[in-house]
C-alpha cells in the first residue's frame, strides 16, 4: 500500500479541476502543480515584482524577513543548486552554502514531502522558471536573531526530518488531506499555535495562532471552537473561493492563500483536506459559541440618526463609511458580505487587521476587494486609530461577538505588526543582560587578583 499511496502523492493537484485556473492548464508539469500547491510564489514574489524573484517583506516577531530569489539564476538565485542542495534547502532549511534560513521558510512541513515531490518540484525551478538576475534586500534582524548558526540548535529542539507516512487505518482520501495539509499545502504553519521559542506546539495541532496583525482560526473538527460545524461542501467552498455565506471570508494571509494557491487545486484535493480536517481531534479553545454564529440585523438607523456623532461615534463611522456597502442593518447584500453570522466580527484582532488593511483577493478572475481604511490607507477616507477602534465595538456590540472591546492602543498595535511574542520580548533584554554579566565578571576577576596581589604583599 505504501508503494501505491507514494505514487498518488506524487500526483497531488493534478485533478483536471484544476485546468480551469489561469496560468495552470491541462498540460502543466507535475512540479508547476506542487509549486501552486506549495504557495511558493505568494512568499517568494515582492509587490509587482517577477515571479519567484524573491524581495517579499515577512514580518516576523523578531523583524522582517526578506524571501530569497528562487529562480534559476546562477548570480543570485538558485540555478547552481544540485538535485540534493535544492532537497536540504526546502526540507532541513539549510541553503547550499551552509547558511540556515530562518523557519519563516515553512521547511518543517516541507520535510515531510515525498522524495519524488522535492524531484519534480526541482525540475520545475531549474527547466520552468525563468531566471531573473535580481539581488534581493538583505534580511538584517537584530542580535540575536542574526546570528543563524543559532539555529542548528533550534532545528535540534524542533525539526523532525521524518517524510510523510500515510496512516493505514485511514482512508487514502484521509491520507492525502493529511498530506496536503501538514507538508505540502503546509496549513499547520500557521494554525498551530507557537511555544515559547517560536516552534509550532503540536500537542495543539490546528488550534489557531497568532500571525502578527492577523490571527489563523481554530480549524480542528471542534463544533465550537474550530469548523466541525461546517459541513465538508463548505470547506470546499471556502478554500476554493475564500467565501462561505453565513460563514466567513477570507482575508490576509487566508487571502493569499486562496488567490494564489487554493483555488488553483483540483476538487479532489479540496476534498481531501475537507475529509482530514472534519477528523481530526477536536481541540476546544476560549470559544463562547461557534465563530460564524454572533449577532444579527440592527435597527440603529431607525433610532439613532439624527444624534449628535459623539453620543455614538462607532454608529456614526458605521453609518458614513461602512453601511453603504454592508448595509445599515449589517446584513450586507449579494456582492457584500453580511457583518453578523461572520466569523469576521467574532475576534477583536482579526477584525481590527481587516478595518486597517482592507480585503483582496482574485478568485476566477473576479478582484474582492475592500478598501483599507487604516491611517496609512492611500485612496480611502483614512480612519483615525481611535476612529477604528470606536466603529470595531460598534460592529463588535451590534453584529459581533459583543464580550470583546477594542482600544486605539489595539488597533496602533495592530498597524505595527500586532502583539510583540515573548521570544522577542526576552531578546530585548539580551544585550542589557550580557552588559550586566560581563560587569560581574569583571568585578569578580578584579576581586581576585586584588585578593592576590594582597596576599602576594
Amino acid at each position: 500500500m505504501r508503494n501505491a499511496f507514494a505514487g498518488l502523492l506524487s500526483l497531488i493537484a493534478t485533478a483536471t479541476g484544476c485546468a480551469h485556473a489561469e496560468g495552470l492548464d491541462a498540460n502543466a508539469s507535475a512540479g508547476k502543480r506542487l509549486a501552486v500547491a506549495a504557495d511558493c510564489v505568494a512568499c517568494h514574489t515582492a509587490p509587482g515584482g517577477k515571479a519567484f524573484a524573491g524581495g517579499y517583506p515577512l514580518s516576523s516577531p523578531m523583524g522582517v524577513i526578506y524571501s530569497t530569489n528562487i529562480t534559476p539564476s546562477k548570480t543570485v538565485g538558485i540555478g547552481n543548486y544540485s538535485r540534493d542542495e535544492f532537497a536540504r534547502a526546502v526540507r532541513d532549511g539549510v541553503a547550499a552554502d551552509g547558511t540556515h534560513l530562518y523557519p519563516a521558510m515553512p521547511y518543517t512541513s516541507y520535510a515531510k514531502m515525498t522524495d519524488s515531490d522535492i524531484s519534480a518540484l526541482y525540475d520545475y525551478f531549474m527547466h520552468e522558471v525563468q531566471p531573473v538576475e535580481a539581488a534581493t534586500h538583505k534580511t538584517e534582524l537584530a542580535f540575536p536573531f542574526n546570528v543563524r548558526a543559532s539555529m542548528i540548535g533550534w532545528n535540534a529542539l524542533f525539526h523532525s526530518s521524518t517524510r510523510f507516512t500515510p496512516d493505514p487505518a485511514k482512508s487514502a482520501e484521509v491520507n492525502r488531506g493529511d498530506y496536503l495539509v501538514n507538508a505540502l499545502a503546509h496549513c499547520d504553519t500557521c494554525h498551530t499555535p507557537r511555544n515559547l521559542l517560536m516552534a509550532a506546539d503540536n500537542s495543539k495541532p490546528l488550534a489557531g495562532g497568532a500571525l502578527g496583525s492577523w490571527y489563523a482560526p481554530n480549524i480542528t473538527a471542534d463544533k465550537v471552537s474550530g469548523i466541525g460545524a461546517w459541513s465538508s461542501d463548505e470547506i470546499v467552498a471556502y478554500l476554493r473561493t475564500g467565501h462561505v455565506e453565513g460563514k466567513a471570508q477570507a482575508a490576509g494571509p487566508m487571502a493569499e492563500a486562496v488567490e494564489n494557491s487554493l483555488q488553483y487545486l483540483g476538487n479532489d484535493d479540496l476534498k481531501a483536506i475537507a475529509a482530514y480536517l472534519k477528523q481530526t481531534t477536536p481541540i476546544k479553545t476560549d470559544e463562547g459559541k461557534a465563530r460564524h454564529e454572533y449577532g444579527q440585523a440592527s435597527t440603529d438607523e431607525l433610532t439613532l440618526r439624527g444624534g449628535k456623532p459623539e453620543d455614538n461615534p462607532g454608529w456614526h463611522i458605521y453609518s458614513g463609511t461602512c453601511a453603504n456597502c454592508h448595509q445599515a442593518n449589517g446584513q450586507g447584500n449579494k456582492e457584500y458580505p453580511s457583518l453578523f453570522h461572520n466569523t469576521a466580527t467574532s475576534r477583536s484582532d482579526n477584525l481590527i487587521a481587516t478595518i486597517v488593511y482592507g480585503v483582496h483577493r482574485t478568485v476566477d478572475g473576479v478582484a474582492i476587494d475592500m478598501p483599507a481604511f487604516g491611517p496609512d490607507a492611500l485612496f480611502t477616507d483614512r480612519l483615525t486609530d481611535q476612529q477604528i477602534a470606536d466603529v470595531s465595538n460598534y460592529v463588535l456590540t451590534r453584529f459581533g461577538n459583543a464580550t470583546q472591546t477594542v482600544t486605539a492602543a489595539d488597533v496602533a498595535q495592530t498597524r505595527e505588526g500586532g502583539p510583540k511574542a515573548p521570544l522577542a520580548k526576552m531578546a530585548a533584554l539580551t544585550i542589557p543582560a550580557i552588559i550586566v554579566l560581563c560587569v560581574l565578571i569583571g568585578l569578580i576577576v578584579f576581586r581576585s587578583v586584588s585578593r592576590r596581589q594582597r596576599k602576594g604583599a
